[in-house]
């Protein structure tokens, strides 16, 4: 019985960043329709800057939010470079621009670290953990929920994030209003680069730092945003933290943990078969 509580609060921990990561997921698509297949490498790359920078002797807290704010100006300048050129063309054109953005991620992690196996630190106290649960899931845990908390709250109690919703559901109503509705996709690239930033510095001390790390796990996320509803954050949320319970539970019990991963993907086939819209998504139908 102890066993299976430490796994279950331990999926329930890494939940939370499988969460953050399917928030950023579900940001990106509630205004693009689109899902952004470079969002793992844009965590693994932001986690290789702090790696970086950690190994000049800046304390972890200040890298942290020194590797946030750059996240979100890469993430910015990602949609307001790149992706706003492929706006409005046809689906394939963003597919073949997420995945070549993919690409140069990934490398760019490779030229920051090479591409062997490298530790990442955890900046949590050891007197946080317990019989259950390490300090690093504790510290995780906490740091993923401040996060999902915050943007959460910022989308819908602040002007601004009830904007963001706005343009994300209606893009021409809300510029009949005078919402700056290409800002507000800008902004949402960089908030969901500065999420996925999070989740990397969050998972690397559990899976340790190389250029392919967020493989998995973005899958992991992607299943969470299908199971709560890719168009809903709250459900994307929920999603992420069933999935983390789920993974862990299933892997350890059931199938096995080199069979998790096919866990997630057989999970993912099931959303979509049985209800697409996930379990808190909208389906939506018009008449014609």
């Amino acid at each position: 019985m102890t066993e299976f509580l430490h796994q279950l609060v331990a999926g329930i921990a890494t939940g939370g960043i499988y969460a953050s990561l399917a928030l950023a997921l579900v940001m990106i698509y509630q205004t693009t329709h689109h899902v952004n297949f470079a969002q793992g490498e844009m965590a693994t790359a932001s986690t290789f800057g702090a790696w970086y920078l950690l190994s000049t002797g800046l304390s972890y807290w200040l890298v942290f939010a020194l590797v946030l704010g750059a996240s979100f100006i890469v993430g910015a300048l990602v949609e307001r470079v790149v992706m706003k050129r492929v706006s409005g063309r046809s689906d394939f054109a963003f597919v073949a621009v997420s995945v070549g953005l993919l690409i140069v991620f990934n490398s760019a992690s490779s030229w920051i670290g090479g591409t062997e196996i490298r530790q990442f630190p955890s900046p949590f106290p050891s007197f946080l953990g317990g019989r259950l649960v390490s300090a690093h899931e504790v510290g995780s845990f906490l740091v993923t929920l401040i996060v999902l908390c915050a943007l959460l709250g910022f989308l819908r109690f602040t002007p601004f994030g009830l904007a963001m919703r706005a343009a994300a559901q209606n893009p021409l109503s809300s510029r009949f209003v005078g919402i700056r509705v290409d800002w507000v996709l800008t902004i949402g690239w960089g908030l969901a680069a500065a999420i996925g930033a999070v989740a990397g510095m969050m998972i690397a001390p559990v899976v340790f730092l190389e250029p392919n790390m967020m493989g998995g796990v973005l899958l992991y996320a992607f299943a969470g945003a299908l199971l709560g509803g890719i168009d809903n954050p709250w459900g994307a949320v929920v999603g992420g933290f069933v999935v983390g319970m789920f993974e862990n539970i299933i892997g350890v019990y059931i199938a096995g943990p080199e069979l998790k991963l096919t866990v997630a993907l057989a999970l993912i086939v099931a959303v979509v078969m049985v209800r697409p819209a996930g379990l808190f998504g909208r389906t939506l139908t018009a008449r014609v």
